[in-house]
């Protein structure tokens, strides 16, 4: 039962890709699937994308270990992308671009597009092909089915539609998606509040609610601090929202600015949303699991999900539950919605690696063959990165997941000084921009929190590119 659901999905994920497929007939159809894509299905796509396997599974296990500081974050995440509306997309709709690196090369000229392009690039590659990695490693643990298998088969399939159907395809399949894996977590809190008693599903909520605002803390050191997680959050979305071109790219595919900043903005509500609704599945196994026996698990699988004293390893306790616990049906629809996770993603991923590389790598304008041929190179890269890896590359994992922090405050920074007609020559820029991932792993290097990451490199790159500007003065 399982399995057919799983293929059922496969198979409508197909058919809207192949459906699409006639609407493409230029590179700015296939990218932008012709400014014609409703913004509620632009805004699904929009969170659909930005929630990988890591978010599915983390985001519970923060609240079965530490409560919901995490939505402090997600306050956060609401403000940035209001910036982006305000002060970012207005200049991508008036300045009728594909790629948002473009806007850059108009500014500062060819080579710091492709700069700009590049750290794009290369930060997308690797965070992302870790991240499939990590949902290749988690449908194993399910389904047996073997990592380097479920690489293959979530790339090909996904490649086919994406092939196929373009933007638009990937757009319309983000949304489903969505819905998928947003049911799956309703599913769950169904399931474990018909097991567990009233009163004790009150009082863990009600001690999690509780637990969002944290006041005391290292303003420096501690993620888990309201400021902390507030300016995080707002800078991390405003540069991810903003400067990364596979989220504006979903913006860009509405008909006009209002509803591309309507998408936006109602993005940043529904990941609030969704990351309450996740909690609280988190809050809910940590109660399910003290009734349970867990003693009683399969001894062949126990070792994926428990220590040597039976407590639930950290990310394992949603994929416990769904592999040891919910009924067949069910259980087929959260496999879904793991793949849905990952899958969206990767879709988004390789058309936009596709589009940058055409238009800000290769200067091409329009070619529709050329654009295809390119999306292929990146699938495979992208199953590459994910096959030849595996869990015990902590590093790599650590560096593929956690590389945004080091480079999106070197792309805003190159958009905020385009936003107020700074122009450094070139090589300001070049010795700004490592100054600033410089920056970053010193603050990593003396125990900063992450949440300060963005804004920190960023306010060292703009400084830099400005302080710079009577040594190397601007042409005239």
């Amino acid at each position: 039962m399982d399995l057919f659901i799983i293929i059922l999905f496969f198979v409508v994920f197909l058919g809207i890709g192949f459906y699409f497929s006639k609407s493409n007939t230029s590179s700015s159809d296939y990218y932008k699937g012709g400014g014609s894509i409703p913004w509620p299905i632009a805004m699904f796509s929009i969170v659909a994308t930005e929630t990988s396997v890591l978010t599915f599974i983390s985001v519970p296990s923060i609240a079965y270990r530490s409560g919901w500081w995490f939505l402090q974050l997600a306050l956060g995440y609401m403000i940035g992308r209001i910036l982006v509306s305000i002060f970012l997309l207005p200049k991508y709709f008036s300045s009728d671009i594909i790629s948002i690196y473009e806007v850059i090369g108009n500014y500062f000229g060819k080579p710091i597009q492709k700069l700009s392009s590049i750290i794009f690039l290369v930060t997308r590659l690797l965070a992302d092909g870790i991240r499939f990695l990590a949902t290749a490693i988690i449908f194993n643990i399910l389904t047996g089915w073997g990592i380097v298998p479920s690489v293959f088969a979530m790339g090909i399939i996904t490649l086919i539609y994406s092939y196929f159907g373009g933007i638009r395809s990937i757009l319309w399949i983000d949304s489903i998606q969505f819905i998928i894996y947003l049911s799956g977590g309703l599913l769950s809190i169904y399931y474990l509040c018909t097991h567990i008693p009233f009163e004790i599903i009150s009082s863990s909520i009600g001690n999690s609610v509780s637990s969002i605002f944290h006041f005391s803390g290292s303003l420096l050191s501690d993620s888990n601090l309201f400021i902390n997680g507030l300016i995080g959050g707002t800078f991390l979305s405003f540069a991810s929202h903003g400067v990364d071109y596979m989220m504006v790219q979903r913006a860009l595919s509405c008909k006009d600015l209002p509803s591309a900043r309507k998408a936006m903005i109602g993005s940043g509500i529904f990941v609030f949303i969704q990351f309450s609704i996740f909690l609280l599945v988190g809050t809910l196994l940590n109660q399910y699991f003290q009734i349970v026996d867990l003693r009683a698990i399969n001894p062949d699988i126990a070792s994926d999900y428990l220590d040597s004293s039976f407590n639930v390893l950290k990310d394992r306790e949603l994929p416990l539950l769904i592999n040891s616990y919910l009924p067949i049906g069910i259980r087929g629809i959260l496999l879904v919605g793991v793949l849905s996770a990952a899958m969206s993603t990767l879709s988004s991923s390789i058309n936009s690696l596709s589009s940058s590389t055409l238009r800000d790598i290769l200067d091409v304008e329009d070619n529709i063959n050329l654009s295809k041929a390119i999306s292929i190179f990146w699938a495979f890269a992208l199953i590459f990165i994910a096959s030849v890896f595996d869990e015990s590359n902590n590093l790599l994992l650590i560096t593929g997941l956690r590389i945004a922090s080091f480079t999106y405050g070197i792309l805003l920074s190159l958009f905020l000084l385009r936003l107020f007609n700074i122009k450094p020559k070139n090589l300001e820029l070049i010795i700004a921009s490592l100054c600033g991932i410089l920056s970053v792993f010193i603050m990593q290097s003396a125990g900063v929190s992450w949440t300060w990451f963005v804004l920190g490199s960023t306010i060292i790159t703009m400084s830099l590119s400005i302080i710079l500007s009577p040594i190397f003065p601007t042409d005239e």
